[in-house]
C-alpha cells in the first residue's frame, strides 16, 4: 500500500511539474521510500537515475537516519554522489511548496466542514435526554468491532471481557496530532496504575487517523494498552463519534448506559484531557474497594 502511495505521489510531482525531466528526489521523498520498505540499495539506485535535490546537511541526514537509511546511503550522499543541478533541486523544492498550499487549502476547508459538523453534533448531543436503560448499551455498539495490539499484530479483543466494564472512556486521537502525541503517554501511565484495580474500567481507542497503517503505528509506538475500534468499523460508530468534542485529543468517560461522566469539553469550551483523568482519579479515590465508585 505505501509502496503504491510512494509511486502514486512520484506520478503526480511529474505530471505538475511542468517539465519533461523527473525531478530530483528530496530528502523527505527518500525517507519516504524507506519508510516504505524500499532498500537503501534500491534507493541508491533510484537516485542514480534522478539525482539528489539540495546537500544532505544535519537536518536531512536525520530525516533519513531515522527513516533507517544505511551509513553507506547517508555517506554517498553527503559526498554529494548524486547531488542534482541547481536548476532541478530548486523546481524540486518548488513543486514541494505548491503541493504543502493545495494540502493547506484543502485542510482549510476540511475543518470549516468538520466545525460546522461537530457544531451540529453538539448540539443534537445537548437536546438528547439522558439514557436511562440499565443494560450495557455502549458495550453493544462495540461488540465484535474491537481490536488490540499484541506480540506484534492487531488481534481480536475478547467480548468477554468488554461485558464486564461499567465506564468506557473513549479516547479521540490520532498519530499525526502532535498534541495527542504528547498526552497519549500520561493516559498510558494512569491507565497502568489504574485498570487492574478497577476492572470495570476501560479506555477504547477512536482512531481519527488517515489509514489503518497510520492506527497501528500509532497503537505499536505508543504502547496503548487499551483496545480501539477497527480501523475499518470506524465509519459505521457514529454513535460512539459523537461524544467527540471539535478537537482532539479529547476523552470522554461515559457509562454502560451512555451517558456523559467526565468529558474533556465543558459545551464548546475545551478543558483539555487532562481534566478528565483528574475526574477519574477523583472518583476512583472514593471508592473503598476495587470497582467504581457511584457506577451500577
Amino acid at each position: 500500500m505505501l509502496r503504491l502511495a510512494f509511486v502514486l505521489l512520484v506520478l503526480v510531482a511529474t505530471a505538475f511539474s511542468g517539465v519533461a525531466r523527473v525531478l530530483p528526489l528530496t530528502a523527505k521523498e527518500v525517507a519516504l521510500m524507506l519508510r516504505a520498505g524500499y532498500s537503501s540499495q534500491t534507493v541508491q539506485e533510484e537516485l542514480a537515475a534522478r539525482h539528489f535535490a539540495g546537500a544532505c546537511d544535519a537536518a536531512a541526514e536525520k530525516v533519513l537516519r531515522d527513516a533507517g537509511a544505511s551509513e553507506a546511503l547517508i555517506e554517498v550522499l553527503k559526498k554529494g554522489a548524486y547531488q542534482s543541478s541547481p536548476a532541478d533541486a530548486q523546481a524540486a523544492q518548488d513543486q514541494i511548496a505548491l503541493q504543502k498550499q493545495r494540502q493547506a487549502l484543502e485542510a482549510e476547508r476540511s475543518r470549516k466542514f468538520d466545525t460546522l459538523y461537530q457544531s451540529q453534533l453538539a448540539r443534537e448531543r445537548a437536546a438528547a435526554p439522558p439514557k436511562t436503560e440499565s443494560s450495557s448499551a455502549i458495550t453493544d455498539l462495540l461488540k465484535g468491532d474491537l481490536v488490540t495490539w499484541k506480540t506484534g499484530s492487531l488481534v481480536r479483543f475478547d467480548d468477554e471481557q468488554l461485558g464486564k466494564k461499567k465506564l468506557i472512556a473513549f479516547y479521540f486521537s490520532a498519530q499525526w496530532c502532535g498534541p495527542c502525541r504528547k498526552f497519549t503517554p500520561k493516559l498510558v501511565e494512569f491507565y497502568n496504575q489504574t485498570a487492574a484495580q478497577h476492572p470495570e474500567f476501560e479506555i477504547v481507542f477512536v482512531s481519527s487517523d488517515k489509514s489503518p497503517f497510520g492506527m497501528e503505528t500509532y497503537m505499536r509506538e505508543s504502547h496503548m494498552p487499551w483496545p480501539a475500534i477497527d480501523f475499518a468499523k470506524l465509519p459505521g460508530k457514529a454513535a460512539i463519534k459523537k461524544y467527540a468534542g471539535e478537537s482532539i485529543p479529547c476523552l470522554v468517560v461515559v457509562d454502560a448506559a451512555g451517558n456523559v461522566v467526565a468529558d474533556t469539553y465543558a459545551g464548546k469550551n475545551y478543558l483539555g484531557p487532562e481534566k478528565v483523568i483528574g475526574d477519574l482519579t477523583a472518583m476512583f479515590a472514593k471508592s473503598s474497594t476495587p470497582g467504581i465508585a457511584g457506577i451500577q
